[in-house]
């Protein structure tokens, strides 16, 4: 089964000079990175409600979403990428 354009922009990473500039502390890169992960975010705080006719309501959880982003901007500040270096493999030279 072949994913269409939609699906495919859905599951591309980020660039690495968005995530570097992201851990420097660049807010439009922190803005990027949350917006990348916002559906996810979303998904994971959805929860279930039920009115008072016992009715099934999927709604998102505003402050499990606001921890959410508040953790992974944490997270982002705190991340230090690690240089990368041509040529070498393993042991290799």
């Amino acid at each position: 089964m072949r994913k269409n354009d939609t699906q495919m922009k859905k599951s591309e990473l980020l660039p690495f000079h968005i995530i570097k500039a992201a851990s420097e502390g660049d807010v439009e890169a922190i803005n990027t990175v949350l917006k990348h992960y916002e559906g996810y975010i979303a998904s994971l705080s959805t929860r279930i409600m039920f009115d008072e006719f016992g009715q099934v309501h999927y709604c998102v959880d505003e402050t499990l979403r606001r921890r959410l982003e508040t953790k992974l901007i944490t997270k982002i500040l705190a991340f230090k990428p690690v240089p990368y270096e041509t040529g070498k493999v393993g042991n290799r030279q």
